[in-house]
């Protein structure tokens, strides 16, 4: 089961850089900046990653972010991915980054961007691995926060592929998002948000009808809603299931309580993705490796959800196609 894991390529849809800022880079870029962490070591700060909910994470996620001050940081941040990536044989990544916990702290808009894409462009150059970027509005922040933001954004279309909705959920629907979701879908940028993490099904039904998005990341809680699910399933909509990130924030009570076999059995386009590994304790091979030996997937579940993350990917359809007929020769 894992030699199948390992060795088929696969894509990634639902990766936040910041969350894969490792203890040990976090310590690195904080010496290099002269900036003191309120842990003394590396053991400190992981015995802090055991959350009861999305919020306890995002407190010390917010807080690791702001060792990052220079373009070299986040070249340097997203290049270490790009090495575990390479590692787990993903041949394509579409990641996140949330300009707002960078602007909000004095960090230029273009001092991020500028080191994520160097990073990532030479990632596509030496390791092979092509790439989109996805911005995210915080949704704690007001919207208005968001379509003053949203200039940098534009200004930068040719690095940036899509918008996104990331951040505490509860008590903040899609809806808020409404008016900036539709300028982005004039100006030609991909569309996901976050919904039905530990928000009801309803905020996946407003991602759908009001931000009219092109992926749902997460979006578990669909399936309280049959007649949702079944919307979601006819139209070909991604679901970007993190299960490692599921069971840390308890999402699920256990890995084997997770509904991805639910999901395929429902004809869900699902994928599986890490969204914030160092925090949530393993890559994308590690959340296939986990949740198969959990639920019991057999090699065709698994073979079809890494073809479902091309299929969900914003990839040309003649290059999603090369990928599936790799997957098919192996």
């Amino acid at each position: 089961m894992n030699n199948l894991i390992n060795k088929l390529p696969k894509a990634e849809l639902h990766m936040h850089v910041e969350g894969s800022l490792e203890p040990e880079l976090m310590f690195k870029l904080a010496k290099r900046n002269g900036i003191e962490l309120p842990y003394t070591s590396v053991d400190e700060l992981k015995a802090k990653y055991d959350f009861n909910n999305l919020q306890e994470f995002l407190d010390i996620y917010y807080q690791g972010c702001d060792v990052l001050r220079t373009e070299q940081d986040f070249y340097d941040l997203a290049w270490a991915y790009l090495e575990k990536a390479k590692q787990d044989n993903i041949v394509h990544t579409e990641i996140f980054f949330d300009p707002q916990s960078h602007t909000d702290r004095g960090i230029p808009f273009e001092t991020a961007i500028n080191g994520l894409y160097r990073a990532f462009d030479d990632g596509q150059q030496k390791l092979g691995i092509s790439f989109h970027i996805i911005a995210c509005f915080l949704r704690h922040l007001p919207e208005q926060d968001a379509i003053d933001l949203y200039p940098d954004i534009l200004k930068h279309q040719d690095k940036i592929l899509g918008i996104g909705l990331d951040s505490s959920e509860i008590g903040h629907p899609p809806e808020k998002y409404e008016r900036v979701f539709a300028q982005a879908r004039t100006d030609g940028f991909k569309l996901v948000a976050h919904a039905g993490e530990e928000g009801p099904a309803e905020y996946v039904k407003q991602a759908i009808d009001l931000l009219q998005v092109d992926r749902i990341d997460h979006g578990n809680r669909c399936l309280d809603d049959d007649i949702l699910t079944a919307q979601i399933a006819k139209a070909g909509l991604a679901l970007t299931v993190c299960p490692l990130s599921n069971l840390k924030l308890k999402v699920v009570p256990s890995l084997k309580d997770h509904p991805i076999k639910s999901m395929l059995k429902k004809g869900l386009l699902a994928t599986i993705n890490s969204d914030d590994p160092a925090y949530f304790g393993g890559y994308i091979n590690d959340n296939f490796q986990q949740l198969a030996d959990a639920v019991g997937l057999n090699d065709n579940e698994i073979i079809v959800l890494i073809e479902n993350s091309f299929k969900a990917s914003f990839l040309p359809q003649s290059i999603i196609d090369i990928h599936l007929e790799t997957l098919n020769s192996i």
